[in-house]
């Protein structure tokens, strides 16, 4: 399948900003079953690329005069496909013993421990991950607006409610109670082809006995798929967020995000390159 995409992020600032320094994780990994055809970042400041140690492709942007707004465009096609077997193998970066230890942000409270002891086991199996996330998702009704990105997973387990985010950070607490090696995934996920979207967040289970990860979507109750684009996965939200960033000066902050998917092109606008700050990424043919 190919995924045509366009996400919009802008910063607006009542005060003039000295200094910011952006990290953005906006370009979708390449592994087995997705390859990106076209990107494109658009951003202002300067560039420099690399890869962290999770293996994703990490842009870090610096504004060193004053500005009053950021505005970054990503977009492209990404053809994606259905995981071999329904598994992505070991990528061998990193050893899956690297996402059993928990975070801040997946912290397991003593009532996230009762319920993953009540609802996973040591060693699960496919139909006993997907149980797991079922009864996440069952714990917790879809409320955007309910949380904020800096919640824990106690806090939204207990409030009962939440948004993707917040189902992948249970679910990886859970997980984790457990010793299962899980990993936090962000990306896009096509829903109903109208194009309109946001940002989504799923998570991959380690499976010891198959020697891979599977992907799964707590929020839709589905394994993730050809209809979803991975940008960039890490121990949590901090490590595989779209943008994070630090300034000096600015005031208070509004943030605006605009996110189209799309299996049909012409749903879905380019950006035009507008100056030198555009960047573009191109398969090999």
């Amino acid at each position: 399948m190919q995924l045509h995409i366009r996400h919009e992020t802008t910063y607006r600032y009542d005060l003039p900003v000295e200094r910011s320094i952006q990290t953005l994780r906006l370009t979708p990994r390449t592994e087995s079953c997705q390859r990106v055809l076209s990107w494109t970042i658009s951003a202002p400041g300067r560039q420099a690329q690399q890869v962290d140690a999770h293996g994703n492709v990490m842009h870090l942007l610096t504004m060193d005069g004053p500005h009053d707004e950021i505005r970054i465009v990503v977009g492209g096609t990404v053809e994606t496909g259905d995981p071999a077997n329904g598994l992505l193998g070991d990528d061998g970066r990193l050893s899956p013993l690297a996402y059993v230890t928990e975070t801040t942000l997946t912290h397991a409270d003593a009532a996230l421990r009762r319920f993953a002891a009540d609802h996973g086991h040591l060693r699960p199996t496919r139909d006993q991950v997907l149980a797991l996330a079922g009864a996440v998702r069952d714990a917790m009704e879809y409320v955007p607006g309910a949380t904020g990105v800096a919640d824990t997973a106690a806090h939204s387990f207990s409030l009962g409610r939440g948004v993707c985010q917040d189902h992948a950070h249970v679910l990886l607490a859970c997980c984790r109670v457990l010793r299962v090696p899980a990993r936090y995934v962000s990306g896009y996920v096509l829903t109903d082809d109208r194009g309109h979207v946001a940002s989504h967040a799923w998570v991959d289970v380690w499976l010891e006995a198959e020697n891979g990860w599977l992907g799964v979507d707590a929020t839709n109750r589905t394994l993730a798929g050809q209809q979803h684009c991975r940008l960039a996965i890490g121990r949590d939200y901090l490590d595989a967020c779209p943008v994070r960033g630090v300034r000096r000066g600015g005031g208070a902050e509004a943030l605006s995000a605009k996110v189209l998917v799309s299996s049909t092109p012409d749903r879905v606008p380019a950006e035009q390159p507008k100056s030198r700050q555009m960047q573009r990424h191109q398969a090999q043919q």
